[in-house]
């Protein structure tokens, strides 16, 4: 059983697929295991999604896809 992690000195990391511009950025958590933070670098104390490993892989490779 996972709970909810505590995101308030939680150290953030951009997308290295934001660009310099910094207005479109996606963010995640990379020192949580079981759920993977994600939020909008536009709205820092919004809410975040939560997502298993199983799905952050899945949106990663589609992104990567994306990209191409």
């Amino acid at each position: 059983m996972s709970t909810t992690p505590k995101l308030v000195h939680t150290v953030w990391v951009k997308s290295s697929f934001s660009g310099t511009g910094g207005n479109n950025c996606l963010e995640w958590a990379p020192s949580h295991r079981d759920l993977i933070p994600v939020r909008d670098s536009k709205n820092p104390t919004g809410p975040a999604l939560l997502l298993t490993p199983t799905a952050w892989s899945t949106f990663v490779a589609f992104a990567a896809r994306q990209a191409d």
